[in-house]
């Protein structure tokens, strides 16, 4: 007998995770599957256990076999909700998952390679188990489609054989959980606010009126920031260059796991680590990561025609306080404006969406 549960499931290429969400959107259990393809671990509450998880699908059966151990079967579910990170230019609003939206997520595929074809997987495994089982998602680019061409379009030619390089921005799905979250916590939801969402990966989004008008990442979620593992603001011509010294695969390898804080700090990409050592690097390396969200936070102000407010979420937002007093600090030739932590919620969000999307 089908029930009011909501299950969001975020697929990705290490770790998936899930929450259960009942009928008035409370969170009841979660469960992940981490460090798939290497020591495994199932986390099912409060309990974590090693398992072996050689590959995605080993980790999708063993999170149905611990729900249906807690008497959770996924045909009785009222729906799964699925985090998409690239929903393109079409995809634009949370969708219920129907055969054109499952296509129009896998044309989407070449803009997220390392993120959509785990999507996929986890949509199509849970098809598989339950056919009838209503299914949405909420996609990481939608809530920047509000962003104008202006500051969309890269200045590149028209040429046929370039489709889809713009800027899309990501980390959305954070940034519409803070738009939701924010006036219940505050009382009000500033009309320029300034939100940065500062974790393993980070950026920051220009939010006016609700709505997001400019953003820090663009193609990919490489560029914009200094991040955990990636590189964030590079020359172009800086990349040609990595590609023509190392070649194509080492140079994206490079940019994408060597590089950032743990790049910059040879120690970590974990900000609790770096902030915990005592090394010129580890130093450096906190200066990096506050200097360039400072200096980027000034384009982001610039697009918004001034700042109201600054919100912070994400892991080292919410937990860091000496990451957030510095970038306050740095930023205090704006004006005297209030701060904000505002937990991340992204999985509430998602649930959120799909409810909206079932009661219509």
């Amino acid at each position: 007998m089908r029930h009011a549960s909501i299950l969001v499931m975020n697929a990705g290429s290490s770790s998936i995770k899930t929450a259960l969400f009942d009928g008035a959107l409370s969170e009841i259990l979660r469960i992940e599957a981490t460090g798939i393809g290497s020591a495994g671990e199932m986390r099912i509450g409060a309990e974590t256990h090693a398992v072996p998880l050689p590959d995605n699908a080993t980790a999708l059966a063993a999170i149905f076999a611990a729900l249906e151990e807690r008497g959770i079967a996924l045909e009785d579910l009222r729906c799964v909700a699925h985090r998409v990170v690239h929903g393109g230019t079409g995809l634009t609003t949370a969708q219920r998952i129907t055969p054109a939206v499952r296509a129009a997520i896998a044309d989407c595929v070449p803009l997220a390679p390392l993120h959509n074809p785990h999507h996929l997987a986890a949509i199509d495994a849970v098809a598989a188990r339950a056919p009838d089982l209503p299914q949405c998602a909420s996609f990481d680019t939608a809530f920047h489609a509000t962003i104008p061409q202006v500051a969309r379009r890269y200045a590149l030619p028209d040429l046929p054989d370039l489709p889809g390089l713009q800027r899309y921005g990501f980390h959305g799905i954070s940034y519409a959980s803070l738009v939701h979250i924010l006036p219940a916590q505050s009382g009000t939801l500033p009309p320029r606010l300034l939100a940065m969402h500062l974790g393993n990966g980070a950026s920051l989004c220009a939010i006016a009126n609700g709505q997001s008008v400019a953003t820090t990442m663009g193609y990919s979620p490489l560029g914009g920031l200094t991040m955990g593992t990636r590189a964030g603001e590079i020359d172009a011509g800086a990349v040609l260059r990595l590609v023509g010294a190392r070649g194509l695969e080492e140079a994206d390898h490079l940019l994408h796991y060597q590089s950032g804080l743990l790049g910059l700090s040879g120690l970590s990409s974990d900000m609790r680590t770096i902030e915990a050592a005592d090394t010129p690097q580890a130093k450096f390396a906190i200066e990096h990561f506050c200097y360039w969200i400072s200096r980027q936070a000034g384009s982001m102000i610039a697009a918004m025609g001034g700042i109201d407010a600054v919100a912070f979420t994400g892991g080292i937002g919410e937990n860091s306080a000496l990451i957030r007093n510095r970038i306050l600090e740095a930023l205090r030739w704006a004006g005297d404006v209030p701060a904000y932590t505002v937990p991340a919620r992204e999985e509430l969000h998602i649930a959120r969406e799909a409810q909206t999307l079932l009661e219509a």
